[in-house]
């Protein structure tokens, strides 16, 4: 990548093509619906996430990412599942806590990769990054509200929505923990 414009690009396609980064967007989008303030609460996603991506370009990366990544889609899931909803306090700060790691895993991917191309490549790629993550949250909530009716944090929709997401964050967690017993083994 050379330009603005392909940094951009990437960023866009970036989070559509990893299914952990998606479910979490979708989660928090629907997560943020219950909190009285979506906008806000998805913005805290989006700024951490935005941060921890910059700081791995600059090589200062979070250890353990897989893992908490499993982590939140079990977490934002269960309390989906919970039918309970979130202050909004606890949402922001959950999801800025999540959306560093997510951010450090899509600057292991990407961006340190960009950084070293140019500056404008990398500013694309951030902003294709937030302001497709941001939309698509938004989206969510606005179609388990609008479309699927959920105008609580108990409706169906959304306990099943965060269902699904607890499941990937299963599946993901138990491929964690099955690359670790692997390593320790020495058969990785």
């Amino acid at each position: 990548m050379e330009t603005f414009a392909q940094g951009m690009l990437s960023g866009i396609g970036h989070p559509l093509l990893g299914f952990d980064h998606l479910f979490f967007v979708l989660a928090v989008g629907l997560g943020a619906l219950f909190t009285g303030n979506a906008r806000f609460a998805i913005g805290a996603y989006i700024v951490a996430m935005l941060a921890g991506c910059l700081m791995m370009s600059f090589g200062i990366g979070l250890p353990l990412k897989e893992i908490v990544i499993g982590a939140s889609l079990l977490v934002v899931g269960g309390i989906l599942v919970s039918g309970r909803g979130l202050t909004l306090p606890v949402a922001v700060a959950l999801f800025a806590a999540f959306g560093l790691f997510h951010g450090s895993a899509f600057g292991d991917s990407i961006a340190g990769q960009e950084a070293a191309i140019g500056g404008s490549v990398l500013i694309g790629y951030l902003i294709g990054l937030g302001v497709l993550q941001y939309a698509m949250a938004m989206a969510t909530g606005w179609a388990a509200k609008t479309i699927f009716g959920a105008t609580e944090a108990g409706a169906m929709n959304a306990r099943l929505a965060g269902a699904v997401v607890a499941g990937m964050g299963l599946f993901l967690s138990l491929e964690n923990a099955e690359g670790i017993a692997f390593a320790a083994l020495g058969l990785a």
